[in-house]
């Protein structure tokens, strides 16, 4: 039996699931290979050599020679460029897709992760700082705010169409729980995350490697907090 073309490395992380989501949402074959982070398996040598920062996620296109691709980011865009998915051929549309990814990928992402960071890591550990919690709290805010005035009177971050800019907001913004960050008001940025929340192919994905329900305020949440804060003490 042939191999799938991609081999996805990845971990139930806001980042690890956009390739996930994209996989499914695609119905594209791949083979799974979970990191775990308890282990160090994202810094050991031979993962390194495919990701050179150590870090999920991270895919190998056997269909490609075996060339890897890492940075979230960039697998989302590599995968629409091979599979002709998820990102339109409209040279404005495709500008569009391309500019709200990149809005995720400097802001949401760096901002909501430090809240979490200073939120779910650092001050259950005895390292409390209200000052940056405060600063990348607001932030984060804001830039649901900038969301939310972009979907105002449409279904999806760019056009007609679920893609890859809305791929890969959705599982940081649909993590606002875990940041501790307020969508209260944010109406159209609420609709579209119960949009996303309807689509069977995308909550599949956020079943593996392994479901996370307390980053969105479900399941035993304080008990995962306290296993999330503790693995992360050292």
């Amino acid at each position: 039996m042939s191999q799938p073309d991609i081999h996805l490395y990845t971990a139930s992380t806001m980042n690890g699931w956009k390739p996930l989501i994209f996989l499914h949402e695609g119905d594209i074959d791949y083979e799974l290979t979970p990191i775990s982070f308890a282990k160090k398996e994202q810094k050991a040598p031979d993962y390194v050599k495919l990701n050179p920062n150590g870090r999920i996620p991270t895919i190998v296109d056997r269909g490609n020679g075996g060339f890897a691709v890492f940075e979230s980011g960039a697998i989302l865009w590599y995968l629409a460029e091979k599979y002709g998915k998820f990102l339109s051929d409209d040279p404005n549309l495709r500008s569009e897709t391309l500019q709200w990814l990149m809005f995720q990928m400097s802001g949401i992402g760096p901002m909501m992760g430090q809240v979490m960071y200073f939120q779910r890591i650092a001050k259950p550990n005895g390292d409390d700082v209200p000052y940056a919690i405060k600063r990348y709290g607001d932030e984060t805010r804001r830039l649901l705010e900038v969301l939310d005035t972009r979907l105002a009177g449409r279904d999806w971050l760019v056009g007609d169409d679920y893609s890859i800019a809305d791929m890969a907001t959705y599982p940081w913004a649909r993590s606002h729980f875990w940041a501790t960050v307020s969508v209260e008001g944010l109406d159209n940025l609420n609709a579209w995350l119960d949009r996303i929340d309807a689509r069977p192919k995308t909550q599949a994905a956020l079943q593996l490697p392994e479901p996370r329900p307390a980053f969105f305020g479900k399941g035993d949440v304080a008990a995962a907090a306290a296993a999330n804060a503790a693995r992360f003490k050292d």
